[in-house]
């Protein structure tokens, strides 16, 4: 029988193993593996499990040790999936492919998500039919989640500008990844790169300086061209920074908001089809959100 779980500290926290036995009713067993050091976490999972879910603080050091990894995980440089194959144990970041379902699912709702590679190619043909031009993403937060947010908007196609509290962690993200032409903003910019993108990725912990300050017409995402409404996903699930009188101006700008639970399922149902090859129940995990 497979066997599968989640190495991190802490991760007493984690709706991943609630979020599995949903998916799957029960039919593999997923547990904590709980502990601080990362290398004994790493040799419990090469000894007993068919797969892993990595969370902090141990994402790149998973990263570094697995045999091989997806490309998009290269480039991000961090890994929270880790699945033993016959070539080794290889290196996944679902952050990465939740986005690209989570921003499909908005763009066409009603549409049953299929395969990262399916959903990836089928966002990658309809933006062109969406946009009159090269749509753009604002990732706000430069730490792992903002890495895999900014890749992932990069690959479906759209201009990224990356923002972050200190700046030159912005910078230094747009020089490690080169080939991927970032542009780094700074914090004294959000009103304007908020209005001008069309796709805000919020990954940042807690409310960024001015964040409240935006107005209904910062969010407004209509032009004379019909293009869709702007669309703000965030990643924080415990604790949004999108509360209240900001939701608010963003309904009633005609804007689409996202919020992390819906990233955290679509990461999950990613994952859990890289782990078991088999399509989860979707709606049962849902119901645990």
């Amino acid at each position: 029988m497979m066997k599968f779980g989640i190495i991190g500290d802490p991760v007493s926290h984690s709706k991943s193993p609630v979020l599995f036995r949903a998916a799957y009713g029960g039919a593999w067993p997923y547990e904590l593996i709980e502990g601080s050091d990362f290398e004994t976490s790493w040799k419990k999972f090469l000894e007993e499990y068919n797969g892993i879910n990595v969370t902090a603080p141990f994402k790149a050091l998973a990263f570094g040790k697995a045999d091989i990894a997806t490309v998009a995980t290269a480039r991000i440089g961090a890994a929270n999936l880790i699945v033993k194959t016959p070539q080794g144990t290889e290196a996944h970041n679902s952050d990465f492919s939740g986005v690209i379902l989570s921003v499909r699912e908005a763009l066409a709702p009603g549409c049953a998500p299929a395969s990262d590679e399916a959903v990836l190619g089928e966002v990658r043909d309809l933006l062109p039919n969406l946009y009159p031009t090269r749509p753009e993403a604002l990732v706000i937060g430069c730490g792992g989640a903002g890495r895999a947010a900014a890749v992932a908007a990069a690959e479906m196609g759209f201009r990224v500008r990356v923002m972050n509290r200190t700046y030159l962690k912005a910078v230094d993200l747009c020089r490690e990844m080169p080939e991927m032409d970032f542009e780094a903003v700074p914090v004294d910019r959000l009103r304007e790169s908020v209005r001008r993108a069309d796709l805000v990725l919020y990954t940042a912990t807690g409310p960024l300086e001015g964040l409240m300050d935006l107005t209904e017409e910062d969010f407004s995402g209509m032009d004379p061209y019909g293009k869709p409404s702007k669309l703000v996903l965030e990643a924080n699930y415990k604790d949004p920074s999108f509360t209240g009188g900001i939701l608010e101006k963003i309904e009633n700008a005609g804007a689409q908001y996202v919020s992390g639970r819906r990233w955290l399922l679509y990461q999950a149902v990613s994952g859990y089809r890289i782990f078991t090859g088999s399509e989860p129940d979707i709606n049962a995990m849902i119901s645990t959100l």
